[in-house]
């Protein structure tokens, strides 16, 4: 692969990092936090703890517009400012709504990353490797989240102010990606459906100097004017990539990822273990999951997103089933984690490493970032509500962990079926191959 692409895809992957660290780095000061505000369960899952998710389904939701109208890339140098000010903003706030807010912010940028971050690696690669490169922001998501556990651990003995380094130190990372971000070009595919051809031919001379760079354009703009500026994913016509988009993203979230994510230090003290072991565990989750993360870019191009996908799905059903028959049967100490780190396998060499790759893959170039909005914002209104309800799910009497996590096991029995039956391959295809593919279901 050319050096440049490389370069270019892992920049607007470190988007993916930011996303990774801003939404688990909360779980450091989860407890403290509704301790030192003194909220109830609905309060602080509601608003302290679901403030951020907020944010991300907005984000979600409207992202595709920015994307779509000034760019790729400058839409990846907004992200990048608003997770700066969110860290800053958390880092000093006094009360819970302010705290709200500046999670809020984060949020925006995080939703609005699962848009603009795979849009512009998948337009840019080739297709051979396509898989492998939109999958690095996958990884940059799990590295996010391992180095925000290790952080985590490493600044709780700071004393009562602890929390507040813990969520202030990802300004760091977000002021050099702004810096990194403002040199990678324009994607030449969103340049072409501008019209901006000269542009767009002159990223493509970079990205493949032997290549027929007139033919490239060609088929661009073949497929261009084939559509109708005014179409919307809604059309008839678009019904099977929106159905798949939905799909993914609704199971990706009915697998308990974010809710685990999210409270895994309270998770791993549920069944027995010490504040300062929970926390270490966490860690030990996030090893996991950037191993098998790493095995899954390995894989996406040469096995495919389908036998991915069946390999998570049957460990999600496994490790679940697990994790419930250990809260019902009260099996304490290192069970619980064992099974969690299966889970997380399962879900990294899965749903993590092929949502972001599938999702930017199935819709025509005109309409990628509308379509990954509605996927995104899908599994963001989910991400929101799942996490949000999980401290009173846990703590209520006719509930609790063990029936959670049951029927996180069963959605993914449902999610075994989609993937057998529905899902189509999408391996070693162009873009404008896949959209000639999807319009004929």
């Amino acid at each position: 692969m050319n050096k440049k692409i490389v370069l270019w895809s892992i920049t607007a992957a470190l988007a993916g990092f930011l996303f990774g660290f801003d939404v688990v780095v909360i779980s450091g000061a989860d407890k403290k936090l509704q301790l030192l505000w003194e909220s109830s369960d609905s309060f602080h899952g509601w608003v302290v703890m679901g403030a951020a998710l907020a944010g991300t389904v907005v984000g979600a939701i409207f992202g595709g517009f920015p994307t779509n109208k000034y760019g790729r890339k400058n839409t990846l140098i907004v992200i990048g400012v608003l997770f700066a000010i969110s860290a800053i903003g958390s880092a000093f706030a006094n009360d819970p709504w302010f705290f709200a807010i500046a999670r809020f912010i984060g949020g925006l940028g995080v939703g609005a990353s699962t848009i603009a971050a795979p849009a512009y690696i998948s337009e840019i690669a080739p297709a051979k490797n396509r898989g492998r490169l939109v999958a690095m922001y996958q990884f940059n998501i799990v590295f996010g989240i391992l180095i925000a556990f290790m952080s985590n651990y490493l600044l709780s003995g700071l004393g009562e102010n602890a929390w507040r380094w813990m969520l202030g130190v990802e300004a760091i990372p977000a002021v050099l990606y702004i810096l990194f971000a403002l040199g990678v070009p324009k994607s030449p595919r969103w340049l072409a459906t501008k019209g901006r051809i000269e542009e767009a031919k002159e990223v493509l001379k970079i990205i493949n100097p032997e290549a027929n760079i007139e033919a490239q354009l060609q088929e661009f703009q073949s497929h261009a004017s084939t559509s109708n500026k005014s179409e919307n994913i809604f059309m008839k016509k678009y019904k099977f990539p929106l159905m798949l988009a939905f799909l993914i993203a609704f199971f990706n979230q009915f697998s308990g990822i974010n809710a685990f994510l999210y409270y895994a230090p309270r998770i791993f003290e549920e069944a027995g273990l010490g504040e300062s072991i929970a926390l270490l565990s966490s860690v030990g989750i996030g090893v996991t999951n950037l191993i098998f993360t790493l095995l899954g870019m390995f894989l996406i191009d040469k096995l495919g997103r389908k036998t991915l996908m069946y390999l998570g799905s049957i460990g999600y059903i496994i490790s679940l089933s697990l994790v419930s028959a250990a809260f019902f049967l009260g099996w304490t100490g290192m069970m619980v984690p064992i099974f969690l780190f299966l889970f997380i396998a399962a879900h990294a060499i899965g749903q993590g490493a092929v949502i972001w790759v599938f999702i930017s893959e199935i819709f025509p170039n005109h309409l990628r970032a509308s379509g990954q909005a509605f996927g995104s914002s899908t599994h963001w209104i989910l991400a929101w509500i799942i996490p949000s309800s999980i401290p009173f799910l846990f703590n209520h009497p006719a509930i609790g962990p063990g029936l959670v996590f049951l029927f996180f096991a069963v959605m993914m029995v449902f999610q075994l079926l989609f993937v057998a039956f529905v899902m189509p391959e999408t391996k070693g295809k162009t873009l404008e191959e896949l959209e000639d593919v999807m319009l004929k279901k």
